[in-house]
């Protein structure tokens, strides 16, 4: 338990790296593999500047730090990267962004950190467990119809409505407080099951990302990660559901091109140039890296050069 295998490490490297000299920043640190990699292909005068919300991933990143002084650490969310590079690395731009979107095994291993309904923990699911309510506290308070949008929206569970009523009608009872009451009251509502999937993976979901406030975060991360990387640097992102794909296609997207309302000018405006220019094509872990970290089986990753 606890072991942590980085996703799609080799071509994530390899996409991010245009300057071995370069200024990188890891904005999903973890448990460090995409960083050592990363480190590795740096030569002296590379440096790389490593961020994660989670304080137990920074705890667990200071030998490597110790290590390696080419590598500053900073308990802090990726949203707040431009703060984050402006105090460490003042006037510097960076030549590379990655973020790894996934949980790491030890948060979803950890029963206490309350990711996971394979094991049982208390209800928690936050990211950095000194901020904010943990999610036990959140659905003894939300109102039916808000849990039921979360989780159809955030989960895109079919059956939100229903499981939002058996929460509402549980917590009347008791307080819902592990993560084993909570999944047992969701597949107690779900009146179909999908082959070879958990009947509350899919709320579990919903929950996460609403108590973390994911995809909020995502989209302030990516605008940050554009302002403060140089001309030629590389935006590398791994994504692990169709919600934050979507984020992150589109983001490349609308900035890889003119606005609509410009695009048939002959002369675009300064204002109006394209920013981003997508790097190959979307890639996904082959069979092999699926049979030894099933966990990789739902990653893409896509990259972008800054214009």
């Amino acid at each position: 338990m606890g072991l942590h295998e980085p996703v799609l490490v080799d071509a994530a490297v390899a996409a991010l790296v245009a300057r071995p000299d370069g200024l990188y920043i890891d904005a999903t640190f973890g448990r460090g593999g995409h960083t050592q990699r990363l480190l590795a292909a740096l030569s002296a005068e590379g440096r790389v500047l490593a961020l994660d919300r989670d304080p137990q991933a920074i705890d667990a990143g200071a030998a490597l730090c110790r290590s390696d002084d080419r590598l500053e650490l900073v308990h802090a969310p990726f949203a707040e990267l431009r703060e984050v590079l402006s105090a460490r690395a003042p006037g510097r731009s960076a030549s590379g962004i990655l973020f790894d979107l996934g949980l790491s095994s030890p948060q979803l291993d950890t029963p206490v950190r309350g990711f996971s309904f394979s094991h049982d923990g208390p209800l928690d699911m936050r990211m950095d467990p000194t901020r904010g309510e943990p999610l036990s506290a959140w659905l003894a308070r939300v109102q039916s119809r808000e849990l039921a949008r979360v989780i159809a929206e955030l989960g895109e569970e079919r059956f939100a409505k229903r499981i939002a009523a058996a929460i509402v009608a549980a917590r009347e009872r008791a307080p819902i407080a592990t993560t084993r009451e909570l999944a047992s009251i969701v597949a107690g509502a779900v009146p179909r099951r999908e082959a070879g999937k958990h009947p509350a993976t899919r709320t579990f979901q919903a929950l996460r990302i609403a108590i973390n406030d994911e995809l909020a975060q995502l989209r302030q991360a990516l605008a940050a990660a554009l302002s403060v990387l140089e001309s030629g640097g590389r935006l590398v992102v791994i994504s692990f559901h169709s919600l934050e794909n979507r984020i992150v296609k589109n983001f490349i997207r609308d900035h890889s091109r003119a606005p609509r309302e410009l695009a048939a000018l002959p002369v675009l405006p300064p204002q109006a140039q394209p920013v981003l220019r997508p790097v190959g094509r979307k890639l996904f872990p082959d069979a092999a890296e699926i049979a030894r970290n099933p966990r990789a089986r739902s990653a893409v990753l896509r990259a972008a050069e800054k214009l």
